[in-house]
């Protein structure tokens, strides 16, 4: 169906609580909004120019996402000696050499209602949640996480452990965005709608929240999320971990300091070069 009846569709089935659980047009709708999430013509956020954040969040589709979970029962997913029970609305996608995503064996898990476009490495073991979009050429690291409704886009490295947060409800709420060629240095986390633009790198162990203040020595200021906007990781940032004084009370008498994640640089050709093992890995 078109996409502006699917629209309605999921809107006046996720409207109907409880009562849409029996209702076949809601399981319909549901899948049909599944299947155009994973060949990638849906996203819970797309690109827009216009928006604040340079993002648009698709609330419709999130919420098609969680009509998902209410439509779906528990259902036995055992695999050989492997025991696993999850929503049926929602099993572990299946790929085959023609999608072009190399899917390495030991583990990683791809949930139903995520897309993963071709040239994605997958090392294991990771995981993709629903509502996710990983675009082209990029690598989702050992033990990395790209959570519900996550968007990472093209030529992103998520190093080993890295953790990006997955945002379903609110549902107006960003998710955490990944733009295109991004670093993320291993065992980093990102969540609660942060947005980190084109070009960052993120060093090994940097955390980013909504409440993170993260300061820009380049600049000389200090970004933090409002009322309106995440927070926003600038183009080409170089972040790092860092910490900053405890200046008053027990804090400063005991000489404690408070993690502070840090723009030390602006990338350039030479931070670039970190990046081209990336290539011999492909």
């Amino acid at each position: 169906m078109p996409f502006s009846e699917l629209q309605e569709s999921i809107e006046r089935h996720f409207a109907a609580g409880p009562a849409a659980i029996a209702d076949p047009d809601a399981m319909a709708a549901f899948l049909s909004l599944r299947a155009a999430i994973e060949s990638g013509q849906l996203r819970s956020a797309s690109p827009d120019p216009a928006s604040p954040t340079g993002w648009h969040v698709n609330a419709w589709v999130k919420q098609g996402i969680l009509l998902g979970f209410r439509l779906g029962v528990l259902q036995d997913f055992t695999a050989g000696d492997l025991s696993f029970v999850d929503k049926h609305t929602y099993p572990a996608r299946h790929f085959t050499a023609a999608d072009g995503i190399r899917l390495v064996p030991g583990g990683s898990s791809i949930r139903s209602g995520a897309y993963v476009a071709r040239s994605v490495v997958c090392m294991p073991p990771m995981y993709i949640n629903a509502g996710a979009y990983v675009d082209e050429g990029t690598m989702v690291d050992s033990h990395a996480l790209v959570g519900s409704c996550a968007q990472i886009g093209k030529r992103v490295h998520l190093s080993a452990a890295a953790q990006i947060g997955g945002v379903l409800e609110p549902i107006n709420a960003s998710p955490v965005v990944i733009e295109d060629d991004v670093l993320v240095g291993g065992n980093s986390g990102v969540y609660e709608g942060t947005i980190v633009r084109k070009g960052a790198v993120l060093a090994a162990g940097t955390i980013l929240t909504r409440g993170t203040p993260v300061f820009d020595l380049v600049n000389g200021t200090i970004l933090r999320a409002s009322d309106d906007l995440p927070l926003i990781i600038p183009e080409n940032a170089v972040v790092v971990p860092g910490s900053r004084a405890v200046s008053k009370g027990k804090g400063q008498e005991w000489g404690l300091s408070l993690y502070a994640p840090v723009i030390v640089k602006y990338r350039d050709e030479k931070t670039s070069l970190s990046t081209t093992l990336e290539d011999l890995l492909r």
